[in-house]
């Protein structure tokens, strides 16, 4: 259990850094196979029909009070229309980080194109467009000002200790926010290149100290993989990674996944930029346009002995049984249909 001192201490911190921005990395799913659009704006539209996802991840739950948990929830849609050569998506996705103490919402809309480059091997592009909300649950701030020497933050009446910080006029920022990709692919392999955040949306809330902040972190991400048969059309295994750095923080995944038929399974073992962070399992089934998936990140680093881990639940609805429709194109992208 995390002592009260440790608990000050952690607040003041997460309150210091709050003060001059909100600047929260982007949450990234374990089961990003089942958020294509999260990970590439050019992935929008690699269904053969109309596809709705929902997801919810839970991230440290037993980390007690100091840290609190951090929840994200999605859910999207995106289509391929082929006539067009295009895919359109959408995502709503909610980012609770810290029980409250900043909250994202973002909305956005995604396009992509498609285009042949010879026999079997394609390109597509992407554009993404999103409005960005971050809030900030001033109340859940502690200040050096609050804590008393010998109760701490709390006084012995069990209500907080005032503080003379300035309360802001609006505890909300609403930007527009901007990303791109692209992807090359073909029967055997995809890699891909995305860029978000790349107008670097001021998503601060004080107004001091606006020299030291230069915007939302550039998000670069780098991702691949092959699709090897084994020996029947819904029968694979695919090996893949994904590559993630935004400002100062990077990670890695890599791993596999594997589909039989109505089952599938996956291992990843996921790298932070200076110390090795988790392994992911992930399996689920698949029946009709139904696809339902679970997995656990297995914290491997010495903050796994007090995090317990996190949860993510994937939901998926293809409808491409209902639409009857297949495209022409061949592809390596059914680890994320």
């Amino acid at each position: 259990m995390i002592s009260c001192k440790g608990r000050i201490i952690w607040t003041i911190l997460v309150a210091m850094g709050t003060l001059l921005s909100v600047q929260a990395q982007d949450p990234i799913y374990s089961q990003f196979y089942h958020a294509p659009l999260q990970v590439n704006p050019a992935l929008a539209g690699i269904g053969h029909a109309p596809r709705f996802t929902a997801l919810y991840r839970n991230q440290w739950p037993l980390a007690g009070e100091a840290f609190a948990s951090y929840a994200t929830y999605s859910v999207s849609y995106d289509q391929y229309f082929e006539e067009y050569n295009s895919g359109l998506g959408l995502m709503i996705l909610a980012d609770d980080a810290g029980g409250g103490l900043i909250k994202s919402n973002k909305l956005s809309a995604f396009y992509s194109y498609n285009l042949r480059v010879k026999d079997d091997l394609y390109i597509k592009g992407g554009l993404e467009g999103s409005v960005l909300q971050t809030r900030i649950g001033w109340d859940q701030l502690t200040f050096g000002d609050q804590i008393d020497p010998i109760n701490g933050p709390i006084s012995p009446g069990g209500t907080p200790y005032p503080t003379n910080e300035t309360r802001p006029d609006d505890d909300a920022s609403v930007v527009f926010d901007a990303g791109t990709g692209i992807v090359l692919y073909s029967p055997a392999y995809y890699i891909g290149i995305s860029i978000k955040h790349f107008n670097s949306p001021n998503t601060g809330i004080i107004g001091e100290n606006t020299n030291a902040y230069d915007g939302l972190p550039l998000r670069f991400g780098i991702h691949g993989g092959m699709e090897i048969s084994l020996g029947s059309p819904n029968a694979f295994i695919a090996p893949n990674f994904l590559f993630v750095k935004q400002g100062e923080f990077a990670q890695l995944n890599a791993g596999a996944y594997v589909g039989i038929h109505a089952v599938y399974a996956g291992l990843w073992y996921r790298h932070a930029q200076t110390n090795p962070d988790a392994v992911i399992a992930s399996f689920g089934v698949k029946k009709g346009v139904f696809k339902i998936g679970y997995s656990f990140d297995y914290t491997v680093s010495s903050f796994g002995i007090v995090n317990g881990g996190s949860h993510e639940f994937g939901f998926i609805v293809d409808l491409k049984d209902v639409v009857k429709k297949k495209s022409v194109y061949n592809d390596c992208f059914q680890l994320f249909r």
